[in-house]
Formats: C-alpha cells, sequence, structure tokens
C-alpha cells in the first residue's frame, strides 16, 4: 500500500461520516450548514503554512477552479437533492470516482485505460449502488428528474477537480484552505438568499464543527495529497468505500446489523479496488 492509498483512504474515512453527521445536523440549512463547515476546515491550513498566509497564495485561475469546484459540487448536489429522490440522486452523485477512472486518460493524456481498468470501475460503482440501496429505508421512485441532472453534474464537477488538480501549476496543499474558505463564503451568500435564517446550539455548533474537521475540511487536504502522489485511477477506485463506509456507519449508528446487500457491497467493492490495483501493477500506464 502506497502513501497515496493511506491519504485517499483517510479522506475517504472522513467522508463516510458525512451522512451521520448530516443527519444529526438536519435542522440545520443545506448551505449554512456547508458554508460553516468549510470555512471552519479551511482554518486547517493554517498549521499546514506555518501560519503564513503566503502560502494559500495560488494564480488566480487556480483558485477559481478550487473553489469553484468545492462550492458547484454540494451547489448542484443540493439542487439535486431538493428536486430529485434522494436515493437516486446521491446514487448518480457516486458516479464521480467513476468518472475519475474513465476520464483519466482525457485530463492527463500520459495515462491509458485499459479494460481491466472500466471493468474494475463498473463493478465498484455497482457495489456502491448495492450500498447505497441497501440502507434501512432506502426506497426506488421511477420515473425521470431534472435533479438527475444536476446530480450528474455535480459527480462531473468532483471527478474533473480531482483529476485538474495534476494539470494546474503545481500548488502547496495548505493552498487548499483557501479553496474551502472562498467556496464557504461562496455558500454563506447562497444562504443569505435562499434559506431562513437560524441559530445554532452549543450541541450543533460543536457537531458542525467536527463537520468542518472531518469530511468538508480534513478530507479535501488529504484527498489533494492523495492526488498529487498516487494514480487518479486507482484512488478513483478505492472512491468506492465512501457510499460503503457512510451506510456501515448510519447502521451502527441505529443499531442495525449489516445485512446481505451490505455484505455483497463490501465483496464488489474491495474486489474493485484489488482488480484494478492489478491492472495498473501488471501494465504500466
Amino acid at each position: 500500500m502506497t502513501s497515496s492509498d493511506l491519504f485517499a483512504l483517510a479522506a475517504i474515512a472522513l467522508w463516510g461520516s458525512l451522512a451521520t453527521l448530516g443527519v444529526a445536523l438536519a435542522a440545520i440549512p443545506p448551505f449554512l450548514l456547508t458554508g460553516i463547515g468549510l470555512l471552519i476546515g479551511s482554518l486547517i491550513a493554517l498549521p499546514l503554512s506555518r501560519f503564513d498566509l503566503g502560502r494559500w497564495r495560488v494564480p488566480a485561475p487556480t483558485l477559481a477552479i478550487g473553489a469553484g469546484s468545492l462550492f458547484g459540487f454540494h451547489f448542484l448536489l443540493f439542487l439535486a437533492l431538493r428536486m430529485a429522490p434522494p436515493v437516486q440522486a446521491n446514487l448518480i452523485n457516486y458516479l464521480w470516482p467513476l468518472g475519475m477512472v474513465v476520464l483519466a486518460p482525457l485530463f492527463l493524456p500520459g495515462l491509458r485505460l485499459r479494460a481491466g481498468h472500466v471493468g474494475a470501475a463498473l463493478l465498484g460503482f455497482a457495489g456502491a449502488a448495492i450500498a447505497i440501496l441497501g440502507r434501512g429505508g432506502a426506497s426506488w421512485h421511477g420515473g425521470f428528474h431534472l435533479g438527475y441532472l444536476f446530480a450528474f453534474g455535480s459527480a462531473l464537477v468532483w471527478a474533473s477537480y480531482s483529476l485538474l488538480t495534476r494539470r494546474l501549476p503545481r500548488f502547496p496543499t495548505a493552498a487548499v484552505g483557501g479553496f474551502a474558505a472562498l467556496a464557504g463564503l461562496l455558500a454563506l451568500l447562497c444562504h443569505a438568499a435562499l434559506e431562513p435564517h437560524v441559530s445554532l446550539s452549543g450541541a450543533q455548533w460543536l457537531l458542525a464543527a467536527a463537520l468542518g474537521l472531518g469530511p468538508l475540511g480534513g478530507a479535501f487536504f488529504l484527498w489533494d495529497a492523495a492526488l498529487k502522489r498516487g494514480d487518479p485511477r486507482r484512488i478513483g477506485l478505492l472512491a468506492f468505500l465512501t457510499p460503503l463506509l457512510s451506510t456501515l456507519l448510519l447502521m451502527a449508528v441505529r443499531h442495525q446489523p449489516p445485512n446481505a446487500p451490505i455484505v455483497a457491497a463490501t465483496a464488489m467493492i474491495v474486489g474493485a479496488a484489488f482488480w484494478g490495483s492489478r491492472v495498473g501493477t501488471r501494465q504500466s500506464p
């Protein structure tokens, strides 16, 4: 296991807590929660940069892509969840790991896409679908919803950002703090324009801080470190663990035992990651 794998798995572990924290903070409007979380998360860059804000400085196009991606991903996902059944919208959103694998050669011409990569990515997505649909209370609704397009757009934004970080002029991981801070401010502007004003209790502030230090903060820094060091095709396959971990944590909080779909999803996602790593080992890009 490489250092990039460890950074990616750490980010995925933090993202796995997002649904549980989101349920606990469901009373807070989503843009307000996202803005608070991103601003708190941006503070992680202070010790990373040794409290030198100059290390946050990046070219304007890099800042626009970074902050725009963090904001755009959440903005489109929130629109999707408002306009479409959440199970389907969440499932479509988790096309982003598949997008990372399939689009890697388009964004990074030095990489080649092999049949094994595509097969492993499809197996991983199938496992993610089973994990999402295997949640207690999850139900499938038929028909087309405009929100599906927003969910797909959200997936495309995050897959593209994850690959574009390798094409942009190299920047320190601490600069992600600037991306998160600007995206957080944009989210708060959306809250002011679109959502009712609410006051947070002390307990909610503590949970919001955990959200910011974890899935809406620390995870982005770890993800950037992983992408700078590893093969994005392999990292994309590992990312299918996110909905699985999210589901397992929700079930644990609700004291629900793992069921057959979750066991099957685990086998498929782990198998996909192993298959994809073997493809990379046998044949260099």
